[in-house]
């Protein structure tokens, strides 16, 4: 058993690695119920439940979060199904998330909300793959339904794990925990939020991935670069990310060219976006 869930926990590898998008998009849910099986016989190997809380999230948004938006301008109905799809998901990942952290810290959920500190303070650099896909799952669920107060008061818990794990390992997946927080400074730019940390973090993630990911450019156009009206930018920064050539990191491939696919869609509505 231990051999085939350590087997099927390392298939998200082989799909981040794919360059056909619609391949990964038709074949993950059966990989995604397969951990979800083994899971039953499993419940606390980690590496499996960490393959879940990631897949999860990643097929919320690369195929549904995403597909809402270019769905939304021709069919508001089937944009609003896809983002509730996408939410019960990404809360199925962030419980997988914490069954995960759960193994070394048990009732680690409910000690957030009574002492987030020494909470936290346990986690290790070896926790951080659990609590960046945790974090990112609960904070995706909250970006879509921002109305649901009963979600979103639990937002300062999902930015701590997040700046929890970004304090152990900044390096995680080439700078990707800058990535979120490019999002998160940027679009709460009005309540709390800050656009020059937003372009720090923005710095560090291009800094660590080394010409190697498209993310940071099309998190900082949308956060940053659409709110300040500022189309030259927002122009450069797509220009950038089309640029990333998809074979150099092969690990971060369907990342990336999903990545660009969004750039592509926001340059052909660069006119809608922009009011000169």
């Amino acid at each position: 058993m231990n051999s085939l869930a350590n087997a099927l926990a390392e298939g998200g590898s082989t799909f981040a690695r794919d360059d056909d998008p619609e391949l990964v998009r038709d074949a993950a849910p059966f990989s995604l119920k397969s951990l979800e099986a083994l899971l039953e016989e499993a419940p606390r190997h980690r590496r499996l439940l960490l393959a879940a809380a990631s897949g999860f999230t990643s097929y919320a948004y690369g195929f549904l979060q995403l597909d809402a938006d270019y769905a939304e301008v021709r069919d508001l109905a089937t944009a609003e199904a896809l983002r509730e799809r996408a939410v019960k998901l990404y809360l199925r990942a962030r419980d997988y998330g914490f069954r995960g952290l759960e193994v070394d810290q048990p009732g680690l959920k409910e000690r957030l909300r009574t002492s987030r500190g020494p909470a936290l303070s346990k986690m290790k650099k070896e926790h951080v793959p659990l609590l960046y896909w945790t974090a990112l799952a609960w904070a995706g669920a909250m970006g879509l339904r921002k109305s649901d107060s009963s979600l979103t008061a639990d937002q300062d818990l999902a930015e701590a794990m997040m700046r929890r794990a970004l304090d152990l390992d900044e390096t995680f997946e080439l700078g990707s925990i800058h990535d979120f927080f490019i999002s998160y400074e940027g679009g709460r730019s009005s309540v709390g939020g800050s656009l020059p940390r937003a372009r720090e973090h923005f710095e560090k993630a291009v800094a660590l991935a080394r010409g190697q990911r498209a993310w940071p450019y099309l998190n900082l156009a949308e956060s940053a670069s659409i709110p300040a009206q500022d189309r030259r930018e927002f122009e450069r920064l797509l220009g950038e990310a089309l640029a990333v050539d998809t074979d150099r990191a092969k690990d971060q491939r369907l990342s990336n060219l999903l990545a660009q696919r969004r750039a592509r869609w926001l340059l052909a509505r660069v006119d809608e976006l922009f009011v000169e």
